[in-house]
C-alpha cells in the first residue's frame, strides 16, 4: 500500500518545479512541507528529514557538501533541484545576499580575468557612524592592511568568499543570469564600480579596477554613480578616489566634475598600505607607482 509521501508525490514535485527554486536549505525544505502538509494530506509525524529522505531517494533531490575553509563546524549541506550554477549554490549560504566585487565585474563583463572566487555580500544591519573624520584618522586606516573576509566556504573548485558589507538596503541590487543560465542576485554596474573602488582588493587590486572603469564607458551612468555614491554615505570621500578612476580612464571631464563638487577636503588614498606612493593634486591622492 503506497504511503501518503508516495500518493503526493506528483504534488510535490510540482510544488518543487513551481517554485523557481534550485538550491534548497533545510529551512527551506521545512517551510514548503509546513506550508503544504495539509494540501498533500501528510500526517504530523511527516518530518522534514523524512520528507527530505524521500525526495533524495528517489531523486528528485540531490545534496552537495560545502565546506567552511576557517571554521569546520560550519560546514553546509545543500539539497539541489536539477542542476545549479556555483554562484547560485553560493548566494544559498546567506538569505537576501547578492553577488559582488569581482563576481559581479566579470558577470557585467568587466574583466577578462575568470575569478575562481565567488564573492557574496550579506549587508550587516543599520549602525551608527563611529568615525569621526580627520586627517590623522585617514592617515592611519590606510597605512594599514585591508580587512579582508576569513568567512570562506569551498565548493568543487571554487571558493567563495562571505562579506558582510556596509548597510545600503540593498541599493541598487538586480538580478542577471550567470555562465550557467541561473538568475542570480548582483550589484548593478554602477553599484559595482563603487565597491571595487572602496574594496580594491576584492576586485584583484586598483590595476583591475582601473581596467574595469575603462571598460564600463559607454555602459555606464555618472549620475546613477553619483547618486548611488550619495545614498551609500560612506565616512571617508571615496568619491576622490572613484574622480581618479574617472579621469585616468578618459571619462569626460564634464563627469569628473560631478565628483570634484562633493569637495577635496582631505589627502586620500587609492588603496591601503601604499609603499612610496605618488601623488595627484587633482584629487589629493595617493596611488601606487605605475598606475597608469
Amino acid at each position: 500500500m503506497p504511503t501518503r509521501l508516495q500518493i503526493a508525490r506528483k504534488d510535490i514535485v510540482s510544488a518543487l518545479d513551481s517554485s523557481g527554486r534550485k538550491v534548497y536549505r533545510w529551512s527551506d525544505l521545512s517551510f514548503l512541507l509546513a506550508s503544504n502538509r495539509s494540501f498533500w494530506r501528510l500526517a504530523q509525524s511527516t518530518t522534514t528529514a523524512k520528507f527530505a529522505d524521500f525526495l533524495l531517494q528517489r531523486g528528485e533531490l540531490k545534496t552537495v557538501r560545502l565546506t567552511s575553509e576557517n571554521r569546520p563546524k560550519n560546514d553546509v549541506t545543500r539539497y539541489i533541484r536539477g542542476t545549479a550554477s556555483p554562484y547560485e549554490v553560493a548566494l544559498s549560504l546567506r538569505p537576501d545576499s547578492y553577488l559582488c566585487h569581482a563576481t559581479a565585474l566579470f558577470l557585467h563583463g568587466l574583466t577578462q580575468q575568470y575569478p575562481k572566487t565567488i564573492y557574496v555580500n550579506k549587508e550587516q544591519s543599520a549602525k551608527p557612524q563611529g568615525v569621526i573624520l580627520n586627517q590623522g584618522s585617514i592617515d592611519r586606516a590606510f597605512s594599514n592592511n585591508q580587512r579582508q573576509s576569513t568567512f570562506v566556504f569551498l565548493y568543487q573548485n571554487w571558493r567563495i568568499t562571505i562579506l558582510s558589507g556596509k548597510n545600503t538596503q540593498n541599493l541598487e541590487i538586480g538580478t542577471t543570469r550567470d555562465p550557467q543560465g541561473g538568475e542570480v542576485r548582483v550589484a548593478n554596474i554602477e553599484r559595482t564600480l563603487i565597491d571595487v573602488a572602496v574594496r580594491p582588493a576584492y576586485a584583484g587590486g586598483v590595476y583591475e579596477v582601473l581596467k574595469a572603469y575603462r571598460a564600463a564607458q559607454n555602459r555606464i551612468s555618472v549620475n546613477v554613480l553619483v547618486a548611488t555614491l550619495k545614498k551609500m554615505n560612506y565616512v571617508y570621500p571615496y568619491h576622490q578616489a572613484i574622480g581618479f578612476y574617472l579621469a585616468r580612464a578618459g571619462y569626460d571631464e564634464v563627469w569628473t566634475t560631478r565628483l570634484k563638487k562633493l569637495g577635496l577636503n582631505w589627502n586620500f588614498y587609492l588603496t591601503h598600505k601604499m609603499k612610496d606612493p605618488d601623488y595627484d593634486p587633482n584629487w589629493r591622492l595617493f596611488f601606487p607607482k605605475g598606475l597608469q
